[in-house]
């Protein structure tokens, strides 16, 4: 019984789908790497990759506490712990607060701007799952939610955020836009028959196009990034490599079909990988 309680949490949380933390950690690892001029600090870096697994699973809590009466009706989540009973409300609320508790406790040990800037994290991871009852821009509010980690980071790291930071921040808000409406093309149907707002509903048919332009938006402004931190060849080659990757997301996605669009949502964990790699390699040489 107690097996699978914890198991039920655990799938609430999205420990078994990790690539969530993945998407939250990378722009952590670049902003933590760019800020300590390639040395971050041991703590920091410690505490930022704890608290993406912590703010991810909190997220993953809040967001099904919000879809409860949602979820059983879209195909892709109807088997969710919160949609089929063997979690209550009540449980999950308790499991986001202790989440976020935990989280806040390792940001106590952060100074002061850090911990201010931890505020918004937490707002920010609390009203993304309601903004697709009111706007067809939820995925804006993911990549705000997804992105915080970086003015933190620079926080953490330097004690300041500078403008720079905002740069790459805007960038990855663009490519959370970019992933996230690939995935919601997953659940259109299923959203356009109950209500539910996203960029893939907007969007509409002109989606890949307009997938396209923030993807193209997102190369862009990491390119200005990299000339706003001196950056290196390493990482302008690691920038077509990510181009290449997002070309290909656009083939996997032109026939429409369900299972390649998680597929593309997927890759999206080789290019915060990539361009995490291409960081940390320019700094070495």
């Amino acid at each position: 019984m107690i097996k699978q309680r914890i198991e039920a949490y655990g799938r609430l949380m999205r420990v078994d789908r990790p690539i969530g933390t993945y998407l939250v950690l990378w722009p952590s690892l670049w902003a933590l790497w760019i800020a300590g001029g390639g040395h971050p600090d041991g703590l920091v870096l410690l505490v930022f990759v704890l608290g993406a697994f912590l703010m991810r699973s909190a997220g993953c809590v809040i967001n099904d506490f919000a879809d409860r009466k949602v979820d059983p009706h879209v195909t892709r989540t109807k088997t969710r712990p919160l949609a089929t009973g063997e979690v209550s409300p009540k449980e999950a609320l308790i499991l986001f607060a202790l989440l976020c508790i935990t989280a806040f406790l390792l940001v106590l040990l952060m100074n002061q701007l850090t911990i201010i800037l931890s505020f918004v994290a937490v707002l920010l991871a609390t009203a993304y799952p309601f903004m697709k009852r009111y706007t067809h821009w939820p995925q804006l509010f993911l990549g705000a939610a997804f992105g915080w980690s970086i003015p933190m980071a620079f926080a953490a790291q330097t004690n300041a955020v500078p403008v720079e930071a905002w740069i790459l921040f805007v960038a990855n808000l663009c490519w959370v836009v970019a992933y996230d409406t690939i995935y919601a093309m997953a659940d259109r149907d299923d959203d356009l028959l109950i209500g539910i707002k996203s960029t893939a509903v907007l969007f509409g048919e002109y989606d890949r196009p307009v997938i396209g332009l923030f993807q193209t938006s997102f190369i862009a402004l990491m390119i200005f990034a990299g000339l706003s931190f001196d950056l290196g060849a390493v990482y302008y080659l690691g920038l077509i490599a990510v181009l290449g990757l997002m070309v290909y997301h656009q083939y996997l996605i032109r026939r429409r079909k369900h299972t390649e669009y998680i597929a593309a949502f997927l890759h999206n964990n080789f290019v915060g990988m990539v361009i995490f790699a291409a960081v940390v390699l320019d700094f070495s040489f």
